[in-house]
């Protein structure tokens, strides 16, 4: 697992990233002075949020992680349009780069 983050002294802190690493989870910080290094993540993160997190009431963490685990598997990826790669689902593209 990579924990990816900007460059907060919270997250820089021998402490955390101590924990971190004592889990073995590997820490990622973006460049000095790069805004744009995590905002293809935080694009993504507020996708998931809009599209599917916000209209959702979940009882259980295991019923949020299948929820999520399916909107990716089987939207986002699969059906979901990206303005990025010429408004088509990834899987599409995949399918002619190979």
């Amino acid at each position: 697992m990579i924990h990816h983050s900007d460059r907060g002294v919270q997250y820089a802190s021998q402490d955390y990233r101590a924990v971190l690493s004592a889990a073995g989870i590997t820490a990622s910080m973006s460049r000095k002075a790069d805004c744009y290094d995590n905002a293809p993540m935080e694009s993504f993160f507020h996708t998931l949020k809009t599209e599917l997190v916000h209209h959702r009431d979940y009882k259980t963490r295991a019923e949020a992680q299948c929820d999520v685990f399916a909107y990716i598997e089987g939207f986002y990826n699969r059906v979901r349009l990206h303005s990025a790669i010429g408004y088509i689902a990834p899987i599409r593209m995949e399918l002619k780069a190979a």
